[in-house]
This record gives structure tokens, sequence and C-alpha cells, in this order.
């Protein structure tokens, strides 16, 4: 049995499922109510129940007292909604309005997707949960003050480990370790999230997602937070790569395309091998696009790759395809030469109003 919740001021209804905390339950149907560890022991989900009545679950007495609970409070990562409720919470709407921390994250599992992309999957302390949205990205704090920045390629409602697509640089101080001694259980430590490249919930418009490579990242963390929240709005999606290795996770994209209604996606390979069978598009992905949607004028566009590609997007979907300015979001990817190390690694380019990621 599922109940209806309503959240003050903003008027906006969700639905929880018997036992299901309010703070799930708003986090899975796109709703950014805040919060900290998801514990009930920092009280930053603190809130007020208007009416209705709730079980207040794990809620500690040092955190929230009966007096608290007298007058109409709750944690709302412990409370479960009793029947249908009217309660009182802000919601986040920019990245400004959330909190950047540095915690410790345990490597809980190492894919290799590609020949030169792994997939790090990393676990939070029980304590702690990061609060981002989707297509934000997080710095790994290395040794000397350096930091190398990765997108987060999993939706904000499933926080309780992060994922991360690595490529790897030869001679990269830092994805040489990831790929060569790397291992489960490693600790690192981050700071996040961070960047402006993030899904705008606030829009109907139809979204068009091109993705470079691993700028893929971010744009699946999009394309997973929208089927979360039900999104109505039609999603079609181009992923571009020199040859099909490239395109890593091939089988998940076809997937929420046979399976999402709406949600179309167009895969492209830029360098075809005369020994490798290719019966999709070939080409620049961003030009592919541009065929289909010679006019982007109603849409809204995230982008995600090499500083050529957006740079070549950003001037084309604009220039050519008459998209409004303000609805192009965009993240670049680039390599750089870092001279403290003497190695090739990772180094954040800002194209238009982007987050910073090394891919």
């Amino acid at each position: 049995m599922g109940f209806q919740i309503s959240v003050q001021p903003s008027n906006h209804v969700f639905q929880a499922e018997a036992e299901e905390t309010i703070l799930d339950a708003a986090l899975r149907q796109g709703l950014a109510l805040p919060y900290g560890c998801r514990y009930g022991a920092c009280g930053a989900c603190r809130g007020k129940v208007l009416s209705g009545q709730v079980d207040h679950g794990k809620a500690l007495n040092e955190v929230l007292s009966e007096a608290d609970r007298r007058a109409g409070f709750a944690l709302f990562c412990c409370a479960s909604a009793s029947s249908d409720l009217s309660i009182e919470s802000r919601e986040l709407r920019s990245s400004e309005e959330l909190p950047v921390k540095t915690l410790p994250a345990r490597v809980q599992k190492l894919t290799r997707a590609a020949p030169d992309v792994m997939l790090v999957e990393l676990r939070l302390p029980a304590s702690e949960r990061l609060q981002f949205f989707a297509g934000q990205y997080i710095d790994i704090l290395l040794k000397g003050g350096r930091r190398r920045a990765f997108s987060l390629a999993n939706a904000p409602h499933d926080d309780g480990c992060l994922q991360l697509h690595i490529r790897h640089v030869p001679g990269g101080q830092f994805t040489d370790h990831v790929f060569s001694t790397m291992k489960d259980r490693d600790m690192l430590r981050f700071n996040g999230p961070h960047g402006s490249f993030y899904l705008r919930e606030d829009s109907q418009k139809p979204m068009l997602l091109v993705a470079g490579g691993t700028g893929f990242a971010p744009i699946k963390a999009i394309v997973e937070h929208a089927i979360a929240e039900k999104t109505t709005r039609a999603i079609t999606l181009y992923w571009g790569g020199r040859e099909r290795a490239d395109l890593y996770l091939l089988p998940l994209a076809e997937q929420w395309a046979r399976e999402q209604p709406g949600m179309r996606f167009v895969p492209v390979l830029s360098d075809t091998p005369q020994c490798e069978k290719w019966s999709g598009r070939i080409g620049f992905v961003h030009a592919a696009a541009m065929q289909d949607f010679p006019d982007l004028s109603g849409h809204q566009v995230y982008v995600c790759g090499s500083p050529a590609m957006v740079a070549a997007a950003r001037r084309d979907f604009v220039g050519q395809c008459q998209l409004p300015e303000n609805e192009f979001f965009a993240d670049s990817f680039e390599y750089a030469i870092d001279e403290a190390s003497e190695a090739v690694s990772e180094a954040a380019t800002v194209v238009q109003n982007p987050s910073n990621i090394a891919g």
C-alpha cells in the first residue's frame, strides 16, 4: 500500500511505498530534498509533518527529541509514511545549494569495460552519503595537493556507491595506478560534488544528449535519473567513438531505447576498420545529430566529450540549428602535460558552463 506525499511550499507530490523512507521515495522520483548522512545522525534532512502520520523509524533521540516529534518534526531519511502526508521541506534547485564534502571511499569493484576504460565503484562509509545532481563530478585527492576530476556515472538516488568511468592515459599518474596497481578495498579520498553540468529538471523540452567516449559517464547519470523520475520528456542519445570498443556499455544504451518510452539511441563510429562489422552511423557524432535535428530551437542539449567535439557542437547547434545558447550545457575532457610530475595527467577545461572533468 502506498501513500501520497505533498511537499510545501513547492506543492510537488510524490508516492511512497509502505516502509519506504520519505527521503528515499522523494529521491527515487527526482525530488532533491536536502540530506547528509541518510542515517539519522546529522539532521540535515529534518523537516516538518504538516498533516498525516509517520513512523520515525531509527531516528535518534539525540538528533530528534521527543519534544521535536510532538511539534511535528521528522528526519525524512528515517521516517516513513503511515498515511497520506503533507510535509514542509526546502528543495535544492542549483548546485550552489549542495554541500561540498571531503570523504573517504573504498574501492568496491573494478571492471575493465574496454581495453582502456575502467569502471570504478567506490563505497562510502555507512554513516555518509553524497548528495549530487545528475551529471556532476568529484575530485579524487592525490598526494601533494593534486587532484583528478571524474564524472559521477550513477544517478543521485543510488548514492551508496559511486561509479566512475576512467580512461587510461599512458604515463598518467593516477590512471596508470588505476590500470596497474589499484585493487578492491583500496582507500581513496575525494571532494565534491562539483560542476554546473547537470540535468535541468524545470524544463519540459525534449532532450538531445551527445556523448563522446567516456563522456558517456555523466550522460548515463542523467538518463538513469530521468528514468527514475519517470520523465515524460523525449530523449535522444547519440554516443560516438572511434571504434566499437569505445562504446563500452553499448548493450545498456540499447536496452534503454528498447524499454523506455520516448527514448531513442543512435551509436556513431568515426573509424570503422574493414574487419569490424558495423551497420550503424559513421562520422562525427554531433554531425549525425545535426542531420536528424536540423532545427533545435525547441530542444535542450547536453554534450560531453573532447574539447574539439564540444566546441564544434556548440558552434553548429547554436549557429546552424537555431538552438538557444542558454539551452546548451556541456562538459569538456582534455589531456594535458602535468609539468610538476613530468607525466601526462588529466586536466579539465571549461568550455561552456561545464563542470571540470577528466575522462
